[in-house]
C-alpha cells in the first residue's frame, strides 16, 4: 500500500512533478490521440463533414493505425511540453500567492495567470513537435518523422519549424490557464467546501472533467489557427493575420469552431486521464523516494 506523503513535499519535487507529468500525459495521449487525428482533419477541411464521417474515411482508406498518426512527435510533445508546464507551474503559482497566503484562499485570477504562464512558456519551447504531429496526422500518405523533418526545413528552415508559434502560444496560455488555474480551482473548492478527499479518484475525475469543458470552450478558434498555419508548415506560407481574416471570410464566422466536439472530447478525456494518472504516479514516485 502506498504511504501517504504531504502535498507540501510532493510540490517541492520538481523532477517527482515532471516525471509524473511525463508518465500520465503519455497515457492520456494515447488513449485519446484517435480523437485529435479526426480534430485536425475537421479544421483543415474545405468542405462540410462529420467526425464519424472522417474517421470513417480515414479507416476506409487509410487503415485502422492511421488513427494514431504522429504519435512518436505527439509523445515527445506531450510528455517534454506537459512535464515542464507542471513543474512551472506550481513554483509560478507560489510566487504569485506569495508565502503568506493559503492554498484555498488565492485568487482564481492568480492560478490563471499562472498556468497560462506555464503553459505558454512550454510549448513555445516544443512547438516544432506541434508542428510535425499536425503535419503528420493531416496527410493522407505515411509520413516517416525524419521525412517530414526533412521536408518543413528544406522548404523554410528553422522558422517553419516554429510555424504557428503565435496562436499555439496563445492556446496554451488559454488552454493551461483553464486547465490547470480551473482544475487546481475546481480540486481545491472540491475538497475545502464539500469535503472531499485530495487525493480520491472521484476528487481529480470531479475537478478534471470540469477543467476540461472550460479549456475547450475557450480555446478552439485559436486552435484552429494553431491546426491551420501548421499543418502547412512547408508547403505554403499563409500569414496569421491573413489567415484569421480568411477564415470567416471565405467560410464563416463558425469555421473558428471546426473541429469543437472532438477538441472538447479530447480535452475532457484527455485531463481526466491525465491529472488521475498524474496524481497517482506522483504520489507512488514521492513514496518511494521519501
Amino acid at each position: 500500500m502506498t504511504k501517504r506523503v504531504p502535498d507540501s513535499v510532493m510540490s517541492k519535487d520538481p523532477s517527482v512533478r515532471f516525471i509524473a507529468s511525463a508518465m500520465g500525459a503519455g497515457c492520456a495521449e494515447i488513449a485519446t490521440l484517435p480523437i485529435d487525428v479526426t480534430k485536425v482533419r475537421l479544421q483543415t477541411a474545405t468542405r462540410p463533414t462529420s467526425q464519424f464521417g472522417v474517421a470513417r474515411s480515414i479507416i476506409v482508406h487509410e487503415g485502422f493505425s492511421a488513427l494514431w498518426k504522429g504519435l512518436a512527435p505527439a509523445l515527445v510533445r506531450q510528455c517534454s511540453y506537459t512535464g515542464l508546464s507542471l513543474v512551472l507551474y506550481e513554483p509560478i503559482r507560489d510566487a504569485i500567492a506569495g508565502k503568506d497566503v493559503a492554498k484555498h484562499e488565492m485568487p482564481f485570477w492568480k492560478r490563471v495567470l499562472a498556468g497560462g504562464t506555464a503553459g505558454g512558456t512550454s510549448i513555445f519551447v516544443m512547438n516544432p513537435t506541434d508542428v510535425l504531429k499536425a503535419r503528420m496526422q493531416n496527410s493522407r500518405d505515411r509520413l516517416s518523422l525524419g521525412g517530414t523533418l526533412h521536408q518543413i526545413w528544406r522548404h523554410s528552415g528553422l522558422r517553419g519549424l516554429w510555424a504557428g508559434s503565435t496562436p499555439n502560444v496563445a492556446r496554451c496560455f488559454v488552454g493551461n490557464a483553464a486547465e490547470l488555474g480551473c482544475y487546481d480551482q475546481f480540486k481545491t473548492m472540491l475538497c475545502h467546501k464539500y469535503g472531499l478527499k485530495h487525493d480520491a479518484t472521484t476528487t481529480h475525475f470531479g475537478a478534471s472533467t470540469l477543467a476540461g469543458f472550460v479549456s475547450s470552450v475557450v480555446s478552439t478558434p485559436v486552435d484552429v489557427l494553431k491546426t491551420r498555419l501548421q499543418a502547412a508548415a512547408g508547403l505554403r506560407n499563409d500569414g496569421l493575420f491573413a489567415l484569421a481574416l480568411n477564415i470567416p471570410r471565405h467560410e464563416g464566422f463558425f469555421a473558428f469552431y471546426k473541429g469543437f466536439w472532438p477538441l472538447f472530447q479530447r480535452k475532457v478525456l484527455w485531463t481526466v486521464i491525465f491529472f488521475v494518472a498524474y496524481e497517482k504516479f506522483r504520489a507512488g514516485l514521492t513514496a518511494l523516494r521519501y
